[in-house]
């Protein structure tokens, strides 16, 4: 018999093992693979702030956009597809969770491709519409023109190991991206210090390190556990693209949300830091890392979210309501623990924490250290947009999701990205962002407690003696 065709809800554990037991098994994974995955850039960060300046440090924020970008892309299909196939291998239809996961993959090659070939032309014009000045536009260009090539490769790669991970093999996806990851690591510092190629060093070892993800990512096509592709399989057909793409819209916007926060708050610290005692670069440089060493606490968070996926659209998808809700609600304990231990470092250990990024003198410490106090300052309840975005696309409800994946960065940190500074000057900047981030809060857990009352009822209906 065919594998694709086997019912699946029997002996899938997803339906029946203990939900922490569950959650550690697919959480943990995913958490490291995220943690991994982020030392793309934060190692990047480290070497070319040693090795280069803080000018460096700058030039990798302005690029930083177009990682964020590609980011939302991989989002868009792996998140998507994955939800899918979870939903139906919940219902045992392996046959149709085939069908998904090739025309995932045939989709992330095409639009990675498509990517690549866009920065290729539209690079310098991107840089300077990224807030570029002219001392960083050369680093950028660089750095930029390079890592381009291994974009296509990226999004391959999370759309394999998300699938990965949804079929029941998290530690294998956790494999794929690590591995890039190290190798990574191990030749940033011999292509920036002992070959002496600064930021063009960095940038080919990200590549290299995609191409390996990838290459091991591939192997995972044979090895499937609750499917076995075929040729036919890998047909890209417009209503499961349209379909995949509209499950994944809450992370990928969510993304994309936050690449258009990046253009705009570049931009901002550049035109109200030259009229600061800090200049243009130091503002600049000082978001990127703060940004970026907030987004190590992010990965965390969103590898809980990518962990609850599948047990939250498996269970949801077979009627299973109380171990989907139950799931959501662990994940929520999990990331308020993390969040708290996070707020207590970005605000008792700033300069610790900035100083691991590299040198820079007195001025640009003190900027850094306020911005990262206050900025950061409400992430003790970011996770709960992020993993409740996340909880409504598991269980087909995509447009709440992408709706709540909004909410923080388009319709509150934005407006107020452009507001606050005509009152406050470049402290407003730093303002911006606990209040969207309490805004955002506030909508979500309105947003969640309406939908927890729904499932209860389908739990009442589904408990109902029939007649």
């Amino acid at each position: 018999m065919n594998q694709s065709s086997i019912p699946q809800e029997a002996e899938n554990p997803l339906g029946y093992e203990n939900i922490p037991k569950l959650l550690r098994g697919f959480a943990i994974p995913s958490i490291v693979a995220m943690l991994v995955s982020s030392l793309y850039n934060i190692v990047d960060q480290v070497f070319i702030g040693w090795g280069v300046g803080y000018l460096g440090n700058a030039a990798t924020n302005v690029a930083y956009p177009l990682t964020t970008i590609c980011l939302a892309i991989a989002l868009l299909i792996s998140a998507g597809s994955a939800s899918r196939f979870s939903l139906y291998l919940g219902r045992g239809e392996g046959e149709k969770a085939a069908s998904i996961a090739g025309n995932a993959i045939s989709m992330a090659l095409v639009f990675g491709l498509l990517y690549a070939l866009l920065i290729e032309i539209f690079l310098d014009p991107l840089l300077g519409l990224f807030g570029s000045t002219p001392e960083v536009f050369p680093y950028a260009q660089e750095y930029a023109r390079i890592t381009a090539l291994g974009l296509p490769f990226f999004i391959l790669t999370k759309v394999l190991s998300t699938l990965a991970r949804a079929d029941g093999s998290p530690r294998y996806s956790m494999l794929c991206i690590t591995a890039g990851a190290v190798l990574n690591t191990i030749l940033d510092p011999i292509f920036i210090f002992v070959l002496g190629m600064g930021v063009r060093g960095a940038a080919i070892a990200t590549v290299l390190g995609q191409v390996f993800s990838f290459l091991l990512a591939a192997v995972y096509l044979w090895r499937f556990r609750s499917i076995r592709l075929e040729r036919k399989h890998f047909a890209i057909t417009l209503y499961e693209s349209i379909t995949i793409v509209t499950y994944g819209m809450s992370n990928s916007f969510n993304q994309v949300a936050i690449t258009l926060v990046q253009i705009v708050l570049n931009n901002s610290l550049v035109y109200y830091g030259a009229l600061s005692p800090y200049g243009r670069e130091i503002p600049l440089a000082a978001s990127g890392i703060v940004m970026k060493t907030n987004a190590i606490l992010l990965a965390i968070i969103i590898g809980i979210s990518q962990g609850t996926q599948p047990i939250i659209g498996f269970n949801y998808g077979a009627g299973r309501y109380r171990r989907a809700r139950d799931t959501y609600w662990l994940a929520i304990r999990w990331n308020l623990v993390i969040s708290a231990a996070g707020f207590v470092f970005f605000q008792f250990f700033p300069r610790q924490l900035l100083s691991f990024f590299g040198k820079g003198n007195e001025l640009y410490y003190q900027f850094a250290v306020h911005f990262m106090r206050v900025f950061l300052l409400m992430v003790l309840v970011n996770g709960v947009q992020l993993l409740s975005s996340n909880f409504f696309a598991a269980i087909g409800k995509p447009l709440k999701g992408m709706f709540l994946s909004m909410t923080r960065q388009v319709l509150f940190l934005m407006p107020l990205l452009v507001a606050l500074p005509l009152v406050f000057g470049l402290e407003g900047i730093l303002y911006a962002g606990p209040a969207a981030d309490l805004a955002a809060f506030l909508v979500t857990l309105g947003f969640i407690v309406r939908e927890m009352q729904n499932i209860r009822r389908k739990e009442e209906a589904l408990a109902a003696p029939t007649s």
